[in-house]
């Protein structure tokens, strides 16, 4: 034991450094003994191995990295097809893999003295395996350090519990001994089914890691082979089922079909034919769902926001989310005998969901209709139009490829300066401090990014890159307080920047952006605070407006930086009496203002210092950012869990074509709002290959002059998500694409006046990344965990990864 841990410790070394274990030499081969496709095919040449950290606690990455010789990346570039060609090639440059339980990731030594890394394909056909082989110059105790590493990756992502506490017996768990005869990687077109044995130090126990060593030393100590055993997917199991607390009273109460969403195949496997799905209250605003067969109880859950639910009226079916004690997420759909048991399971089980978000009796809900309408899985058009749907599709994703390569011609291969001190592109604050905000200039190629009390400033290159251009150091007010910025707002034609300091809620600061310095400190009120402040228009940004909206919680006013002494404007202060916990606000090209609240509730305003023409019922989640189309049509507001996207014109009665802005709704005919979200089988896969939870960042539409708003972005964890506006409105089924980075994004907009390049703040890396970079979510593209490319043995920098190091 104590030899384990001083190895372990040794091993897993300074926590700063992204590789914890490397194999430096090898080639990288899937084997597919049991496909038609071909028994074996070499992937990578020259490669290295390594075992990586993540921006996760707990979570690690198997990473098999490419290695060029000297001139072959630029001749690879010439037969790919020039100079636009970088794109595609450096994406396959690296593969990643999650260290899981899953991958059975294990180590053989072969008769040849071969060392061999073997682990499965898990989006392959049965028996498909990936195996790296050492160069024979790897020494064996090395492929041991590395397995030993993996073993406690694994158990680190299984338990979420510290290395330290594993024991040997802890780790043999992750030895897959009884896996049985590895097949050769060749390109023969037939295995060569030679007797092998693992060298694996988990796969028998262990006194200590001399011992090991001794035997991958001398290979005459060979175990007898073990007969060859057919590799099987293991499908993903249903967790313990809770027990329901005493019911007060039955809310909902039906039979369905159970279904359960199984990781390895992405498919909801059926669980039981026939339960009984019941909501009941049991206790002040708590409610609990039970799922219960003929022989099992299979699911007992509080209601809740996180449960991600959506209800499919074409399939007669609810699919939500279930989050375990230990935080494991899982998928469940249940599928109803006809529409009717949905929807009486649906009034039962949203009473329950807006209750305990309200706290207030349903009966009392402004509109039960706009709540239930906003957890629909709508179908806004007739299957019969599905066809014409996927043709517009089709023609708009081959619209935007054609962009994207046009973009992409004549542009030279992104390659860093061989003099660039290396320490540049790995250097991190030592006092933790991480990005944290964005701001993207309009009338400048900028893009600004806050790091505690230093903002950076980055190009927009003509290629569509970024480019660090300087650094304006300790930001501080006119007395020389050093602070760091909560919130940035660019302002008059980019040439300001709007700053505010958390510890002085009643002040704003100007910094004059071509000096980088701020030059003015602006008290607004001695009582009402700034908790929130927005541009006077859409494109106020680009003009030399100099006034803008301020919010407290309970009210909303103008800010007029030309006032002698207090800035808030008088005569259009808006201050409410009761408690309306305002969080968001944004503002359409005539000036017309959205604002949203904690408490759910959305209020559309014509002009300050009056009431709302338009109240939108409140769902009951916190409202924490909102984005308005130019021309008002489109409402976006983002909560925790999804998006909502609400259409503000008016289409029946007497204020037809008046926007919800203008005139009030019909009580008769409010706007049908759509949520956006993620699927809830994505959230679950989301989770279990990240261990984050489902957390957005403020929605945005893309924004430009005389330009329609086509896309929306945010993020969630490592995840950078984007809406196609019209697949949302024609009904798609995929309307959502993703990027996973490797880290947290803490930032994320699109760059002014294009929807096609995307601006992300990850904590100590800037990116601009094309939007054709973007995939629809799959279990490869939810898996996959680029690192921050960096020079190196083997390292390949395509056009989309190039990354500016902190400032």
């Amino acid at each position: 034991m104590f030899a384990l841990k001083s190895l372990s410790k040794y091993l897993f070394g300074d926590s700063s450094k992204e590789n914890i274990v490397e194999l430096p030499q090898g080639q990288l081969y899937i084997v597919r003994p049991l496909s038609p496709k071909g028994y074996s095919e070499l992937i990578f040449k020259d490669a290295a191995a390594f075992i990586r950290r993540t921006g996760q606690e707990f979570q690690y990455q198997l990473v098999i990295q490419r290695a060029y010789e000297e001139g072959e990346e630029e001749l690879l570039e010439e037969e790919d097809g020039g100079e636009g060609s970088g794109v595609a090639l450096g994406d396959k440059d690296e593969k990643t893999f999650p260290l899981d339980e899953d991958l059975h990731f294990r180590t053989d030594l072969k008769d040849t003295g071969e060392t061999v890394l073997a682990w499965r394909d898990l989006s392959g056909d049965e028996g498909d395996l990936f195996q790296f082989v050492c160069d024979p110059s790897t020494r064996p105790e090395a492929a041991t350090s590395f397995e030993l590493v993996a073993a406690q990756c694994q158990f680190e992502r299984k338990y979420r519990r510290g290395r330290e506490e594993a024991t040997e017996e802890d780790l043999e768990e992750f030895a897959f001994e009884d896996e049985g005869f590895l097949p050769q990687a060749s390109p023969l077109a037939s295995p060569v089914r030679s007797p092998s044995y693992s060298a694996s130090p988990l796969a028998r126990s262990t006194n200590s890691i001399s011992e090991e060593l001794d035997m991958a030393r001398d290979s005459t100590k060979k175990k007898p082979a073990t007969p060859q055993k057919q590799i099987e997917q293991t499908p993903t199991k249903a967790p313990l089922a809770r027990t329901a607390p005493k019911s007060r009273e039955v809310l909902a109460n039906e039979r369905a079909e159970l279904h359960l969403f199984d990781f390895q195949s992405t498919t909801f496997l059926q669980q039981d034919a026939e339960v009984q799905a019941v909501v009941s209250e049991v206790g002040d605003w708590k409610y609990w769902l039970q799922i219960t067969g003929s022989k099992q109880s299979w699911l007992g859950q509080e209601v809740g926001p996180d449960m991600n639910p959506v209800f499919n009226f074409e399939e007669h079916c609810l699919i939500f989310n279930h989050y375990t004690e230990d935080g494991a997420a899982y998928s469940w759909l249940l599928r109803f005998n006809d529409r009717e048991s949905l929807e009486r399971f649906q009034q039962g089980f949203m009473q329950a969901l807006w209750e305990h978000a309200n706290e207030t009796k349903w009966h009392k809900a402004v509109d039960q209709e706009y709540v239930l309408d906003a957890f629909n899985d709508l179908v806004l058009e007739e299957s019969s139009l599905d066809d014409q749907r996927e043709a517009e599709a089709a023609e708009e994703d081959e619209e935007e490829t054609e962009e994207y390569e046009d973009a992409s011609d004549g542009q030279e291969s992104e390659q860093y300066d061989e003099d660039e001190d290396e320490d540049e592109i790995e250097i991190r604050d030592k006092d933790g401090k991480v990005n944290s905000q964005l701001a993207v200039g309009a009338n400048v190629d900028r893009s600004f990014v806050v790091r505690g009390d230093k903002i950076g400033v980055f190009k927009h290159t003509p290629d569509n890159h970024l480019e660090f251009s300087t650094s304006i150091n300790n930001v501080a007010t006119p007395k020389g307080k050093k602070f760091a910025p909560t919130k940035v707002m660019l302002h008059q034609g980019d040439r300001n920047m709007v700053l505010q300091n958390a510890n002085d809620p009643n002040s704003l600061y100007r910094m004059d952006l071509e000096v980088g310095k701020v030059v003015d400190e602006w008290k607004v009120h001695d009582d009402i605070p700034v908790n929130i402040y927005a541009p006077e228009n859409k494109f106020a940004q680009t003009t030399d407006e100099q006034t803008f909206l301020g919010l407290s919680r309970n009210a909303l006013y103008r800010i007029d930086p030309r006032l002698g002494g207090n800035k808030l404007v008088d005569s259009e202060l808006k201050q409410y009496t009761s408690k309306n916990d305002f969080s968001a606000a944004a503002t359409t090209a005539k000036g017309h203002i959205a604002v949203a609240s904690n408490k759910g509730d959305i209020r559309l305003f014509d002009r300050l210092g009056i009431n709302a023409k338009t109240a939108l019922p409140a769902l009951g989640d916190p409202i924490i950012g909102v984005d308005v189309s130019a021309d008002g049509r489109w409402i976006l507001a983002t909560t925790r869990t999804y998006l909502l996207l609400i259409d503000a014109l008016q289409k029946e009665g007497k204020n037809e074509g008046k926007l919800g802005f203008e005139k009030a709704f019909a009580k008769d005919s409010k706007p049908q709002p759509r949520r956006l979200g993620l699927t809830p089988q994505h959230v679950a896969q989301f989770q279990h290959e990240t261990g984050a939870p489902l957390a957005f960042t403020g929605a945005h539409f893309n924004i430009g002059e005389g330009k329609d708003e086509t896309t929306i972005i945010t993020s969630t964890g490592p995840f950078v998500v984007t809406w196609s506006l019209k697949k949302v409105l024609q009904g798609r089924k995929d309307p959502y694409s993703i990027k996973r980075y490797s880290e947290e994004v803490k930032a994320d907009n699109f760059r002014f006046g294009s929807d096609k390049n995307i601006v992300v703040a990850l904590p100590n890396e800037v990116d601009m990344v094309a939007r054709r970079a973007l995939q629809r979510p799959t279990r490869e593209s939810i898996m996959a965990a680029p690192a921050t490319p960096k020079r190196g043995r083997g390292s390949y920098l395509s056009r989309n990864e190039v990354v500016n190091s902190p400032y």
